[in-house]
């Protein structure tokens, strides 16, 4: 992954270029906005799946590209104080905090419309068939029926009762449906069977549930440093997650009463927290939250089956561990 994330800067790098004249600014905050961060998963599943079917991995770093550029976009704008209000991402300034709120909402509207101006690209692949699929499928997975979807129902879900199932499609939306499309272009680019594709969706929809998972759990769990945004957030953002349902379903009518309470707030403090995750603790909420991650994680696994044994296949099976342990 390492090597894949390597490739990808430098691509990116390249894309992404200063420019002179009063759009600098803008290009300056898409730089800052898509390098120097992250693992690059989305274009390494991309990658990885291409090989799969030995399509070609120039035309898999270009789609890559384009699914990350995605990515990115929704990061700057999911951090807008008028969406999560994050100040923190991957370590450093968000990007409205680095630059200002109106140069963030545009350098997130550009990196969206470069993803599909290199997806039309015959550089992407030269069947003008495979290039439509492709964009085609990267609208879904990243609009109202994706991505977007996903952080729609993530909005209204701030201060409300939200049940196991309403979360888990909005995990689907706004994580997997990236993600599953990620390894979804791998077979697009080659001309899989649509056996051999929805193999490759339902291990990236299993894959995207167990991140999604991880990373609500250490929302009470890892530190700063090492997640690299600020702790607690969906706490003070009164957003319902696992570990919280967990404790709904475990503690006692007062516990119950006494979550019900500080989530009808508009603001939370810090001694809410605290007795939260006191709670969180007593009931082990972190470490059924993981095990319910790692479930996805054995059937994103299994999903694999289909495929014959191969260096490739070992790749995308051993990743399954990193949507646990990537924060470790």
């Amino acid at each position: 992954m390492a090597e894949c994330a390597a490739v990808m800067e430098k691509f990116l790098k390249n894309l992404l270029s200063s420019r002179k004249g009063y759009e600098g600014k803008l290009y300056s905050a898409m730089s800052y906005a898509s390098l120097k961060g992250g693992k690059r998963l989305r274009p390494f599943l991309t990658l990885q799946s291409a090989k799969l079917f030995e399509a070609s991995e120039q035309y898999a770093l270009r789609v890559g590209t384009a699914i990350e550029l995605i990515h990115c976009y929704s990061l700057v704008h999911d951090d807008l104080p008028a969406m999560d209000n994050d100040s923190l991402r991957r370590g450093r300034p968000s990007c409205h905090i680095a630059f200002d709120e109106a140069t963030a909402i545009l350098a997130g509207d550009a990196l969206q419309v470069l993803a599909f101006e290199i997806l039309s690209d015959p550089k992407t692949h030269p069947d003008p068939n495979v290039r439509v699929a492709l964009v085609k499928g990267l609208a879904i997975a990243s609009g109202g029926g994706g991505m977007v979807g996903g952080q729609m129902i993530d909005l209204e879900s701030e201060n409300c009762d939200v049940d196991l199932e309403t979360i888990s499609r909005m995990q689907r939306l706004k994580t997997g449906a990236l993600i599953s499309f990620s390894c979804e272009a791998g077979a697009i680019l080659g001309k899989a069977s649509v056996e051999e594709k929805q193999a490759l969706i339902k291990y990236a929809q299993d894959i995207g549930l167990a991140f999604q998972i991880a990373d609500d759990a250490l929302d009470y769990f890892s530190s700063k440093k090492i997640f690299g945004k600020e702790i607690g957030k969906d706490f003070y953002e009164g957003k319902t997650t696992l570990p919280l349902i967990i404790i709904f379903q475990r503690g006692n009518n007062e516990e119950r009463s006494f979550l019900k309470e500080i989530f009808k707030k508009k603001k939370r403090n810090e001694d809410d927290f605290s007795e939260t995750l006191a709670l969180i603790n007593k009931y082990k909420a972190v470490e059924a939250s993981f095990k319910r991650a790692e479930y996805f994680v054995n059937v994103s696994y299994d999903a694999l089956g289909i495929f014959q044994h191969s260096e490739e296949k070992n790749v995308l099976q051993n990743l399954t561990e990193f949507s646990l342990n990537r924060s470790f």
